[in-house]
C-alpha cells in the first residue's frame, strides 16, 4: 500500500521532527502531513510513516520514535532523535530524489549525518548545549546557514544569484520576525509568571495556565526555591524542570530516575500515579492525563529532589 500519511506529534515542534518532515515530504509528496497525538493516528498501519511519536522504533512498521525506554542509539552509543532515525532509513533515497549521483550517495550520506544530523540528535536529547557545542555546530550558525543558500559554483544561470537571494530573503525574514516575536512574547508572559510565583508562595512547584516562557521571570523574581513547572497542554498536562542556565540543559532538579523513558502502565506502576503517561529519558519533562495526576507527580518529584544529598 502506498504511503498516504506522514504522522508526527501535535503541539510545539522541535528541529528533529521538522527536519524529518523535510525528508519525508520530498519522498512522499502526495502524502498528507498529520500532526496529532490521537491513538488511532499514531498506531502503525501500512499507509503511514510515524515519527517522533508512537513510543516505539520499528522500521518494518515505519515507526521512528526515540522517547521510549531503551531508545535506539548510534553505533558509538550516542543518542538518536527522530531526524537521525529518519535519515538512517530514508537518507539514501532522499539523496537519490534530489539527484545526487549514485557514486556519491554513501559519502554524502555519511558526511551530512555527521555534520548536520548528529548535532540535531544531540541537542534534541539534551546531550549537547548550543552554547558549548563549539566546532560541532560551527556550520549551523545562522550566518553560515544563510550563506549556504547561495548558488553552487557550477550554477551559471544569469539569474542564479538573484533567485537564490530571493529564497534566502524569505528564510532570513522568517528568522528575524520570529526572533522579535519571541522576545515580545517573553515580555507578555512575565506578568502571568510573576502572578503565578506569588500564588505558589514557598511551594516548590510553579503552576501556569498554559505553556509560556518562564525562566527569565523566575530568575528576575529571585524564586530560587522553585524546582518544577506544571501547565496544561492540549488534552494533557506537563511537568518540566527549570534550567540552571538560559542556554544549558542542567536543571535545578531532575525528575526521578526510576521514571526515565517509561510510558503509560509502566510509568503508573513506577510512580504510583494513575494517569501518568510519559517521562522523557532525559528526565526533564513528564506528562499526565490531568491536573490532579501531574500535581501528584510534581509532589513526588519534589520529594525525590529534596532527598538527594546536596
Amino acid at each position: 500500500m502506498a504511503i498516504e500519511f506522514l504522522v508526527t506529534h501535535s503541539g510545539g515542534f522541535h528541529a528533529d521532527e521538522l527536519l524529518s518532515s523535510v525528508i519525508l515530504t520530498r519522498l512522499y509528496p502526495a502524502a498528507r502531513l498529520i500532526r496529532t497525538r490521537e491513538t488511532e493516528w499514531i498506531s502503525p498501519a501500512e499507509d503511514r510513516v510515524i515519527y517522533d511519536v508512537g513510543r516505539d522504533y520499528d522500521p518494518e512498521r515505519l515507526v521512528f520514535d526515540h522517547h521510549q525506554k531503551d531508545a535506539p542509539l548510534r553505533e558509538d552509543g550516542q543518542p538518536l532523535s527522530s531526524f537521525g532515525l529518519v535519515w538512517r532509513h530514508f537518507g539514501h533515497d532522499y539523496l537519490r530524489a534530489v539527484d545526487v549521483p549514485e557514486a556519491d550517495i554513501d559519502d554524502i550520506h555519511r558526511s551530512f549525518d555527521q555534520g548536520f544530523v548528529l548535532p540535531i540528535d544531540l541537542v534534541d536529547n539534551g546531550v549537547l548545549s548550543p552554547s558549548t557545542a563549539g566546532p560541532l555546530l560551527a556550520d549551523m550558525t545562522l550566518p553560515v546557514l544563510l550563506e549556504s543558500l547561495k548558488p553552487v559554483f557550477d550554477d551559471r544561470a544569469a539569474d542564479a544569484d538573484d533567485l537564490a537571494f530571493d529564497r534566502a530573503l524569505t528564510v532570513a525574514r522568517a528568522f528575524v520576525e520570529a526572533t522579535i516575536a519571541r522576545k515580545a512574547a517573553k515580555r507578555r508572559a512575565e506578568a502571568t509568571v510573576m502572578a503565578a510565583i506569588e500564588a505558589a508562595g514557598s511551594g516548590r512547584v510553579l503552576e501556569l495556565p498554559m505553556s509560556m516562557p518562564f525562566r527569565s521571570a523566575v530568575v528576575r523574581a529571585g524564586a530560587d526555591h522553585l524546582l518544577f513547572v506544571v501547565h496544561p497542554r492540549d488534552r494533557d498536562w506537563t511537568l518540566t524542570g527549570i534550567r540552571l542556565e538560559e542556554d544549558g540543559f542542567a536543571l535545578r532538579a531532575d525528575l526521578p530516575e526510576a521514571w526515565a523513558g517509561l510510558t503509560d502502565s509502566a510509568l503508573e506502576a513506577a510512580s504510583g500515579v494513575k494517569g501518568a503517561r510519559f517521562c522523557h529519558n532525559g528526565r526533564f519533562i513528564a506528562v499526565a492525563e490531568g491536573r490532579e495526576a501531574i500535581l501528584r507527580m510534581a509532589d513526588l518529584a519534589v520529594a525525590a529532589a529534596e532527598a538527594q544529598p546536596n
